[in-house]
């Protein structure tokens, strides 16, 4: 099963591709992998409208690239900027219009769901987070799978906005068993 994992925002979107493997046997068994990763981010120098379109055409082009079973999102959490909010519920919207008009199921966690799901803890910290998800999920030891951050290093660099979205696909993968 391929899951699109969304950290939804619409200046820094993070977008991740995983999959299961097949196949293996033993402790590798089931395994994730990350077939993709980015931080898609718009320019705060265009208007409004302009910045969901192109959140829409990039989710558009990785839907059409990886036809995943299923779009995971994380739940929208407003502290203290209601504007900020507004502006990224608005984005949620369009990317789950893409999921829909395509018959992707929509599948949504909040905050504390991923954390437990990836830590087991519902209050652990971005560093903890990103620590088991790299003992979770196979990403490939090849050039970064994004296009915004190239590395020749054995670990990818990975924005904390891909893993926010990695780790909201691994819920859903975790959830969905």
């Amino acid at each position: 099963m391929k899951i699109l994992g969304i950290d939804p925002g619409y200046e820094r979107l993070g977008i991740a591709v995983i999959e299961k493997e097949s196949g293996k046997t033993g402790s590798q068994k089931n395994r994730e992998v990350v077939l993709y990763s980015a931080c898609f981010r718009t320019s705060a120098k265009d208007n409004m409208h302009k910045r969901l379109g192109e959140i829409g055409s990039e989710i558009s082009r990785i839907m059409e690239e990886f036809s995943p079973d299923a779009l995971a999102i994380e739940t929208l959490f407003i502290s203290t900027n209601q504007k900020t909010g507004m502006r990224v519920a608005e984005a949620r919207g369009i990317i789950m219009y893409e999921a829909i008009k395509r018959q992707i199921p929509v599948y949504e966690y909040s905050p504390m769901q991923i954390k437990t799901a990836i830590t087991s803890d519902g209050s652990s910290d971005k560093r903890r987070m990103i620590k088991m998800i790299r003992l979770l999920v196979k990403i490939p030891n090849t050039e970064h799978l994004s296009s915004n951050t190239k590395t020749t290093s054995t670990q990818p660099k990975i924005l904390d906005d891909e893993y926010d979205a990695i780790g909201v696909a691994l819920t859903h993968s975790a959830i969905s068993r």
